[in-house]
């Protein structure tokens, strides 16, 4: 188990993360979210021991992580990080980058071993090949394969899918995420992409300006959103004030693309735009000054006027 407790870090005078608070269980997966700059790759530096925390503690179990404050080689060998550069070798070959950290006394198991770890990421046609000749997707499943290598307890991905085509992301992501779960792997890692965060964690947590606001199931999380940052960061979302709906009060509903169909006894909407997106039609509408957008299975008219309605 994870456990981070009054964590808080600030860099030249500018505070990063504020008191944060959580605890991991092992053997889950955990997508860390939030906006561009909300501390999730300097909480994730933090949790491997790249940094010293100005407060607060980290354990794993009964071993607390400490920074390079107090290690001559910061890291924690229970735990391996990729961060967004690799951190490959260039001039030695995918095979090499792999075993990089295995042990070369017994050289058939370590061929096996990277055998089995380049064939899981895909790159077995490439483990002759120098790592600088490599492309940025290639790349990056190389240096998965290599944290993977010494099985670790806990492994701290960031952005750990950006670089790969989308035809190879998700049988990559999926083949990943069940060889850590069947190994008994805890995974933290941090994704810009809605479907990565939803598909693969058993939980979901979200920072917002340093500040953890949020930590709940991918459903409740996708399906209830307690805000808009939140609802914004999971998909597509309409935001919609009840007074438009002819309902009573101020608030807002969070009402996704999908729970919106036409109907004869809903309210009205003027069509903008339709957009392919392969199964269906994204519809882009006017309620009233506002705009919205919903699924359809055709396309409709610019200007048209349907009704529309919610349902779940």
């Amino acid at each position: 188990m994870l456990q981070v407790n009054q964590l808080s870090f600030s860099y030249n005078n500018s505070q990063v993360l504020n008191d944060i608070n959580f605890q991991l269980k092992a053997g889950n997966s955990y997508a860390l979210i939030g906006a561009s700059g909300s501390g999730k790759s300097t909480l994730l530096k933090l949790v491997y021991g790249l940094l010293d925390a100005d407060s607060g503690s980290i354990f794993w179990n009964d071993k607390q992580v400490l920074g390079p404050a107090y290690h001559l080689v910061p890291g924690m060998d229970y735990m391996k990080y990729l961060a967004q550069d690799f951190d490959l070798m260039p001039f030695v070959s995918v095979a090499e980058n792999v075993g990089r950290f295995l042990s070369n006394f017994y050289l058939k198991e370590k061929k096996n071993r990277i055998d089995e770890l380049l064939e899981l990421v895909d790159m077995t046609e490439f483990a002759n090949v120098k790592a600088k000749f490599l492309s940025g997707g290639q790349m990056q499943r190389t240096a998965l394969a290599r944290v993977l290598a010494l099985e670790p307890e806990f492994l701290l991905l960031d952005e750990p899918f950006s670089h790969i085509d989308p035809f190879q992301k998700r049988k990559l992501a999926t083949q990943l995420f069940q060889y850590c779960k069947q190994k008994g792997i805890t995974i933290l890692f941090t994704s810009h992409t809605p479907e990565e965060a939803l598909m693969y964690s058993d939980e979901i947590l979200v920072l917002q300006n340093g500040n953890l606001i949020e930590k709940d199931s991918p459903q409740d999380i996708y399906s209830n959103p307690k805000n808009e940052y939140i609802a914004r960061l999971t998909g597509d979302v309409n935001i919609i004030p009840t007074s438009y709906l002819g309902l009573n009060g101020n608030g807002v509903l969070y009402v996704r693309p999908h729970e919106l169909q036409i109907s004869n006894d809903g309210f009205e909407v003027q069509i903008k735009h339709s957009y392919f997106t392969g199964k269906n039609y994204l519809i882009y509408a006017v309620l009233n000054d506002l705009e919205i957008c919903f699924e359809h299975k055709t396309a409709l008219q610019p200007n048209e006027r349907v009704r529309i309605s919610i349902f779940s």
